[in-house]
This record gives structure tokens, C-alpha cells and sequence, in this order.
């Protein structure tokens, strides 16, 4: 069964996308815990860290680069933000497609939880 972010990926649920290339898609949280809150995802589904392969190392790195990238055009960069992976359960991970959390916009305080 596709996860939630597949489905995006699909365009059969909608989302705010910010950015799209080949392998990665940035969408807006819908629950934002920062004034500027995108996910940054590979489009083929990798459930978590746990799960990454050496097949997956250029992709990943595809998606910090896009995450650089949008933190540039949405005005954070020079200020900083924070780029987020949760991993399972108790990493606090909630959809089981790998996911950054780019997170800016305002002073960000540690630790997180």
C-alpha cells in the first residue's frame, strides 16, 4: 500500500509543493511547527534511515541539496533553519516514507523534545 507521500508524489492527494525535480518533492506541513515547515521527500518510497541502501545515497543526497536550495528561495538561509530526518516510533516518525523536515523562520531552541 503507497504511503501518504506516494500519494502526493501521485498527485492523488493534494499538496502545497514548493519545489519538484526528477527524484525529490518539497511540499508544506500541514501542521507547520515553524513559521517556513517543508517536507522534503524522495519520490520513490523509502520507508525510514533504517532502511537506507547504498542505491539510496545519491537520492538523499539530492534532497539536502533541494533542501538547501528551497531554504534559499523561501528567505532563510542567511537567518538559519534546522533540516530534520525522524527515524521510527520512538525517533518520532510518523509517515513511513523517509522525510526532512526543513524548519525555519524563527530563534529554533534545543533540545527539540
Amino acid at each position: 500500500m503507497p504511503s501518504l507521500f506516494t500519494k502526493i508524489v501521485q498527485r492523488e492527494i493534494p499538496a502545497d509543493i514548493v519545489y519538484e525535480d526528477d527524484d525529490c518533492l518539497a511540499f508544506r506541513d500541514i501542521a507547520p511547527k515553524a513559521p517556513i515547515h517543508i517536507l522534503v521527500i524522495p519520490k520513490r518510497e523509502i520507508v525510514s534511515l533504517a532502511d537506507l541502501t547504498e542505491e539510496d545515497e545519491a537520492v538523499m543526497g539530492r534532497c539536502v541539496v533541494a533542501a538547501s536550495k528551497i531554504a534559499a528561495s523561501e528567505g532563510i538561509s542567511e537567518g538559519g533553519y534546522r533540516l530534520i530526518v525522524n527515524c521510527g516510533d520512538d525517533g518520532g516518525q510518523e509517515v513511513p516514507h523517509i522525510h526532512f523536515h526543513l524548519m525555519g523562520g524563527r530563534k529554533l531552541t534545543w533540545p527539540p523534545g
